[in-house]
């Protein structure tokens, strides 16, 4: 094994991004993260709608439920 040993806890930022880019970029156009913030904006909504999570799964699971509320009609 070459280098230290990665820790099986921390997040591969660049995988997680490709993640949820793949899932949600029809939808939310601009996903990110800064400082350990991880953000979503959809396609729609205005430069201070932003959702955050302080994990992929934390924003994930926010985008799924913004994305349940828009699809209901019921956007912001």
């Amino acid at each position: 094994m070459n280098g230290p040993p990665r820790d099986p806890f921390a997040v591969d930022e660049d995988r997680a991004l490709d993640a949820l880019t793949l899932a949600w970029a029809a939808e939310y156009d601009e996903i990110w993260v800064h400082g350990g913030e991880w953000s979503a904006r959809h396609k729609d909504a205005g430069d201070d709608d932003v959702i955050t999570g302080s994990t992929p799964d934390e924003l994930n699971r926010k985008i799924r439920a913004d994305w349940s509320r828009r699809e209901q009609g019921g956007q912001r």
